[in-house]
């Protein structure tokens, strides 16, 4: 699994597949204040920049990968 909680921080870690997006969102809801941390995560399917857009969470770190550095993360952190 790619989409984990670990000590109230929701953690996103590997290549991030479609499937994933649900258990994001569950987490979100069920852990409203938790800061998502990305700094491992190599792939995010664009469904769970859709959850991570729509919920506004806390982000921690960079991720991994260089064109999540690039498109993503200014779209997300709302650079």
């Amino acid at each position: 699994m790619t989409v984990r909680l670990s000590d109230r921080v929701i953690v996103l870690e590997g290549d991030c597949p479609v499937d994933e997006a649900e258990a994001l969102l569950d987490l979100l809801l069920a852990n409203p204040n938790a800061p998502v941390d990305w700094t491992a995560c190599r792939q995010l399917h664009s469904s769970l920049v859709q959850v991570l857009l729509a919920a506004r969470p806390a982000m921690r770190g960079v991720p991994e990968s260089s064109f999540l550095q690039r498109w993503i993360v200014p779209i997300v952190q709302g650079s």
